[in-house]
């Protein structure tokens, strides 16, 4: 597979048909209308067009806003692994019950406002009814302040206050001045003070040191008693009408599924006004410019036959690469690694696709790391369900379809190591007696991690050097051809010669003649890398790069294979603990399984699976992602492009048909 190749659009259309051109090649999806180039923004005959940008994305957050009022008033649970309704891609275009459902969303949206209106009021009421608790016992009516001679304010005291002391205060103060204790609670103290007016400032004054506060209780009248009953008598009714309005939204809700269709539509209308405003245009014409995929050129050609517009395709110039959005071409295989390279990053236009590059390594490295058929199955059957039952789009559909794959090693590895959810086999075999060892296997984690290391590093050796000559025929397609002779050249010649001395060392392949080969090979590659280094360097410069070339390569090589040792850690590390659980679920047994020690077995043994399979879903899948794109891509990998984003149907709750 490839990055698909791409093609520059200009279009000229009449005006009066901008509507319907637009509505189309939503439909097609496979033009993406990016803003005009400088050449017509300093044209001073073409303004910059408007298509109610503003105007739908507030439609759109009316119904957004009265879905998510639906979901806390009539919450809907929905049912597990059920995947999205499916409606045909020309309903999200038209404008059938689009009014109608955002009548519904101000409806809802009113009633949900009055209800806070009317909470804010219960809220209130409350406070009233909890401030008059204090006061019941008083009779006089809280309209009542005095007389024409006297004045009457209630308040409060901290409870920790003499009353005692207060009321002396008072008395030194305001002869003509009393205290009446109402009621009292822990923290306060409260009271009535009748004075004549003449004193009253003095008198509050005198208080005033003892923390005296006169109660918040204006505008209320009668006692306390009735006050407080006119209040829960209000709340009362606040409830009722505040049932009603939400009796009124539950009855609304029978109008979600027309309320997310209107949603949809208006996402797809949001896309279709951002896009319009990127053109410019006279009274009568418009200009379109944007990118599409050359392989659709033909229904492009047949779309614009229906129009009155001019329009040309051309591929990007060099300069232009930056610019060009990328749109990568996979199989079912290759479009499962897409949310590898999406965590990442697109490849630049112009450079390699590395999805089908990566593919096989990443599921061969997320099987060696997870190495248990037990998990292999999980992770098949989830995939399977989820597919099946969810019909995933996009990255949903890659991350199935990487479980699957995923799954497909994880179990193939399983069985070459003879992992079972560890040697769970084993352990129950032995719970009953049976001296069985266990699942055959090729090689075990366990016993030959000293193999396994090896071999891991062997795979990082392979896996870099696929890297490295990805990016020698890039250099080579490209024009250059001995920049690769001098920078991947020297390091396969190196590999050559090194392998051949190490076949005469350890005795494999024994022979002067070979140990001679391979010195001399190495020999050659060493003086390739030194001149490959300062090739391009005068004077002195060729002494430091032929240092720096040495260094880096000898760390970098060393540190690069070395990494892959990751893979034999997470091997025996899952293998491990899957066999630790195994063995503290198989305890209880020891002395004969009973139905008691059956059940902690099986649930030692399901909690601990369920931790190990979790971690080591998560842990793979990261340490995979760090050898791909720290060691794979850093040979070859240029990234930095830019996703193609057409103008196209896009929703959240219902899907396009196919």
């Amino acid at each position: 597979m490839a990055i698909l190749r791409m093609k520059r659009l200009r279009l000229i259309a009449v005006r009066s048909r901008k509507e319907e051109l637009l509505r189309r090649l939503t439909e097609l999806g496979c033009v993406e209308i990016s803003e005009s180039g400088e050449e017509l923004r300093q044209n001073e005959s073409l303004r910059p067009e408007s298509g109610g940008l503003i105007a739908a994305r507030t439609r759109q957050a009316s119904l957004d806003h009265a879905l998510e009022l639906l979901g806390q008033y009539v919450p809907v649970k929905s049912r597990l692994l059920s995947a999205k309704p499916e409606l045909a891609g020309s309903v999200f275009l038209e404008d059938d019950g689009l009014e109608e459902a955002l009548a519904f969303a101000d409806q809802i949206t009113e009633a949900h406002e009055q209800i806070r209106r009317l909470s804010a009021e219960e809220s209130r009421q409350r406070a009233i009814v909890e401030s008059l608790q204090p006061w019941m016992s008083l009779n006089q009516p809280l309209e009542c302040t005095g007389t024409e001679r006297t004045e009457l304010v209630l308040g409060t005291i901290p409870g920790k206050v003499s009353l005692n002391a207060a009321v002396e205060a008072l008395g030194d103060a305001a002869d003509e001045a009393e205290l009446f204790p109402v009621s009292e609670d822990k923290s306060a103290r409260y009271l009535a003070l009748l004075c004549i007016r003449e004193q009253m400032a003095a008198a509050q004054e005198s208080l005033r040191s003892f923390g005296f506060t006169a109660a918040a209780l204006g505008g209320l009248s009668g006692t306390p008693k009735e006050a407080a009953a006119a209040a829960e008598e209000r709340l009362r009714q606040l409830g009722e009408e505040k049932q009603t309005l939400i009796d009124d939204i539950k009855a609304l809700s029978v109008h979600r599924d027309a309320l997310k269709l209107a949603c949809d539509k208006l996402t797809t209308r949001v896309a279709m006004a951002e896009a319009e405003e990127r053109l410019v245009g006279t009274e009568s014409t418009l200009v379109l410019e944007g990118w599409m995929p050359a392989e659709r050129e033909e229904e492009l050609e047949k779309l614009f036959s229906e129009f009155d517009c001019a329009w040309e395709c051309r591929d990007p110039e060099p300069e232009e690469y930056p610019e060009v959005p990328v749109k990568l071409k996979n199989n079912q295989v290759t479009n499962a690694l897409n949310m590898v390279t999406n965590m990442y990053s697109l490849p630049a236009y112009g450079t390699v696709d590395p999805n089908p590059l990566m593919a096989p390594f990443f599921i061969l490295f997320y099987g060696l790391m997870m190495a248990d058929m037990g998990y292999g199955l999980i992770m098949i059957a989830a995939a399977l369900i989820g597919l099946k039952k969810l019909k995933p789009r996009g990255g949903s559909l890659a991350f199935c379809q990487l479980l699957l794959y995923g799954g497909i090693s994880t179990f193939i590895m399983g069985a070459l190591t003879g992992g079972l959810f560890g040697n769970a086999p084993e352990v129950i075999a032995g719970m009953f007696g049976s001296d069985w060892k266990g699942l055959p296997a090729l090689f075990s984690p366990v016993r030959d991690s000293t193999l396994v290391l090896y071999g891991a590093m062997g795979l990082g050796v392979i896996h870099l050097n696929a890297g490295m000559l990805v990016s020698f025929l890039e250099k080579k397609k490209n024009g250059h051809l001995m920049d690769g002779i001098f920078e991947e050249g020297p390091l396969w010649v190196i590999l050559i010669g090194g392998v051949l001395l190490a076949l005469d060392m350890l005795g494999i392949a024994s022979s002067r003649l070979l140990h001679n080969l391979g010195l001399a090979i190495l020999i050659v590659g060493c003086v390739m890398l030194l001149f490959g280094a300062g090739r391009h360097s005068k004077g002195f410069g060729k002494v430091t790069a032929a240092f720096g070339i040495i260094y880096n390569t000898l760390t970098g090589w060393f540190g690069d294979v070395l990494s892959y040792s990751r893979i034999m850690a997470l091997m025996l590390a899952g293998g491990v603990v899957a066999q630790v659980f195994n063995t503290i679920a198989a305890m209880p047994s020891a002395n004969g399984v009973t139905p008691v020690s059956g059940l902690v077995f099986i649930l030692i043994f399901l909690v601990g699976h369920a931790l190990n399979f979790g971690l080591n879903l998560l842990g793979c899948f990261v340490h995979d992602l760090r050898l791909q794109c720290l060691e794979f891509f850093g040979k070859f990998y240029q990234d930095g492009g830019k996703p193609f984003e057409p103008l196209a149907i896009r929703t959240r709750f219902i899907n396009p048909e196919e």
